[in-house]
């Protein structure tokens, strides 16, 4: 594509805009475009085998492929309905695809113009649904950043220069630093990263600092259990984050940044190692970038995978060859960061929000959201829900819409019992909070926090006391023992909790959970141990009575605690299949053939096979309360 001089450096603006006006005519003469997921979830579930076969299709039926365009794309959200295949211009959405089916989508697609209704999402298992937006997951979101993951192939500058790529970045310097400043001031902008600092405040505290040079930072070190909204976006939109990087730097002054992710995220470093690689190539990093007198370049720094290094001076320490600790808040970062010069740092959602504000303006930006909170939000809705994946909603949305309406609610018809938002330093919220406002001040009151946009639901079979102390045990492994009062106050709250599902808990201990939780908080040096007793303040909160039944009756309500169940046949109901003796680990299970079978309690290690192996319609096998029993 030299004659559109993607080998050579862009000079300006003007020749940036000619290069997008002749990519966009050339996309003209394309007939269809075939958008395949190759995020990490549809890599693993074969999508590069239908990216192979559809372009080995084309190629043996002897189709143009400057007709028909077939690219990877990243992940638009749909994760429960993966491999996604999209067909543009007529929006057709093919959901669950294998690579057996790329020739039907060649013969009946690509060469009749017919759909495949075997491919289509089916709603209540029987109606077709064609376009993507018609799906109902899709129908209450504003997709302002994931809606574009379909639209290119994110290994190609050429695709996000064809969508207006870089086009906000010649618009920002023709800007005064500071308007620019203004403009994400004015749009409301928080951070995306856990805390929802205003972004522009943040900007104007390094842009004074008269200390050089500056630094700008990337914070992709995304740790949160069942969180993968920043992989998502770096992995298929690289280019969107580099953009939004020298914006950033030309409005603080800072000439260097640094992405730093997280070395489990190896498509995200692949990705972006090639977009920074062709983004320099044709000068839109390195010197004068686009004729500005601007020079700006970044580093790809990759992270060991230490949670703690998600905290900003954590970060700091990290990049700079430490050992990856918090430090004392004063001085600021924006003040002394790296090598004790002013440095801003956001993270990758943040950044990929900043090209469209300045494109559309603060307006445009700040008509999505509420209030206190402006813009969309990127969330990963997982757990003990029908339509798991990555959403993008206006910030203000209910929870309650975004797990009914948009996550189809609760699998098998069983009850919602919470969602946790936030991570592992997040709060869980019953169904009493359910219509509550998505936003970081409703979130922070009802005692949980935004976080990076974690979004866990659990059911009626949650234990919420095994869940405290699932995620105390997270924070408390991947605390850097700096702070006594994390290090040992994390290490006392989970025995106590280990106390209290074993069976062996007193009523004392509730208090002092509460005690030992404000004590953290109060005295830890870092983001971490200041938010880590959030789900133990939250749980007691509001499952107070499930802390009770576990103490006062020795009873775990959701029947998950090991020491508080036990496993049983029984006999009315047992047919002697045989199934469960099979698949016993430990040989706790007797009995013949299409006789009654008996568990041995002393062998019977409660893994649980038996009550899976065994025949739904007869469920035979049966979680009973140790203690009940007993008596």
């Amino acid at each position: 594509m030299s004659e559109l001089k993607l080998n050579s450096v862009i000079a300006g603006k003007k020749e940036l805009e000619e290069i997008c006006n002749k990519l966009i005519s050339k996309n003209k003469n394309i007939k269809k475009t075939v958008s395949i997921c190759c995020g990490t979830g549809c890599i693993a579930n074969n999508s590069l085998e239908i990216v192979n076969k559809l372009q080995q299709l084309l190629k043996s039926r002897k189709i143009d492929n400057a007709e028909i365009k077939i690219l990877k794309s990243g992940c638009p959200g749909y994760c429960e309905q993966g491999p996604l295949v999209k067909i543009m211009p007529d929006d057709i959405l093919y959901t669950k695809v294998t690579p057996e089916d790329a020739e039907e989508i060649i013969n009946e697609t690509i060469i009749n113009n017919k759909t495949v209704e075997r491919l289509l999402f089916k709603e209540n298992g029987d109606k077709t649904i064609q376009k993507e937006n018609d799906i109902p997951f899709y129908k209450k979101q504003n997709r302002i950043l994931l809606g574009l993951q379909s639209k290119i192939d994110y290994t190609s500058l050429e695709d996000y220069i064809s969508i207006n790529g870089y086009q906000a970045a010649a618009k920002a310097f023709s800007m005064k630093p500071d308007n620019i400043i203004g403009e994400i001031v004015d749009s409301g902008l928080r951070g995306r990263g856990g805390a929802g600092f205003p972004t522009g405040r943040k900007w104007e505290q390094v842009k004074k600092q008269d200390n050089t040079p500056k630094y700008i930072v990337c914070n992709a070190d995304e740790g949160d259990p069942g969180a993968f909204m920043d992989r998502a976006v770096l992995e298929g939109n690289p280019h969107l984050i580099i953009e939004g990087l020298i914006i950033g730097g030309y409005a603080m002054g800072a000439e260097k940044g640094y992405v730093y992710v997280r070395d489990e995220y190896p498509l995200a470093v692949k990705n972006l190692k090639k977009a920074t690689d062709a983004a320099r190539k044709v000068g839109l990093l390195g010197k004068n970038i686009l004729g500005s007198g601007f020079n700006f370049d970044i580093v790809l720094y990759r992270g060991a995978g230490a949670f703690v290094c998600g905290e900003s001076s954590a970060l700091i320490k990290s990049i700079m060859g430490m050992a990856g600790e918090p430090k004392q808040k004063i001085p600021r970062n924006s003040v002394k960061g790296l090598w004790n010069k002013p440095t801003n740092i956001n993270n990758v959602e943040t950044w990929a929000n900043v090209p469209n504000i300045i494109n559309y303006g603060s307006s445009w930006f700040a008509e999505y959201g509420n209030k206190s909170s402006k813009g969309t939000k990127i969330f990963a809705l997982v757990g003990k829900i029908n339509n798991t994946g990555l959403v993008e909603v206006p910030m203000g949305i209910t929870l309650r819409e975004v797990i009914n309406d948009i996550g189809g609610g609760i699998p098998e018809g069983k009850k919602f019992k919470a969602v946790q938002t936030g991570g592992p330093s997040g709060g869980c919220l019953p169904d009493e909070k359910l219509d509550l406002p998505i936003d970081f001040d409703s979130l922070d009151e009802a005692g949980a926090i935004m976080g990076s946009g974690g979004m866990i639901v659990m059911d009626e079979n949650t234990c919420m006391v095994d869940v405290a102390k699932y995620f105390t045990d997270f924070n408390l492994n991947e605390s850097c023992g700096k702070c006594t009062s994390c290090r040992e106050g994390l290490s006392r709250l989970s025995e106590i909790l280990e106390r209290i599902i074993g069976g062996k808990g007193k009523e004392d201990d509730l208090l002092l959970m509460e005690e030992l939780s404000e004590y953290i908080i109060s005295t830890s040096l870092c983001g971490l141990g200041q938010t880590a007793p959030n789900p133990v303040l939250s749980t007691l909160r509001y499952f107070k009575d499930e802390y009770e039944a576990h103490i006062k009756e020795k009873r775990c309500p959701a029947k998950v605690c090991k020491s508080l169940i036990s496993f049983r046949i029984n006999p009315d109901k047992c047919i002697g299949c045989g199934k469960c003796a099979k698949s016993c680990p430990t040989n706790a299970i007797s009995g013949e053939k299409k006789h009654t079978h008996v568990i041995d309690p002393y062998k019977c290690v409660k893994c649980g096979r038996c009550l899976l192996e065994c025949p739904g319609k007869i469920q035979a096998v049966e979680k009973v309360d140790t203690f009940a029993e007993a008596k």
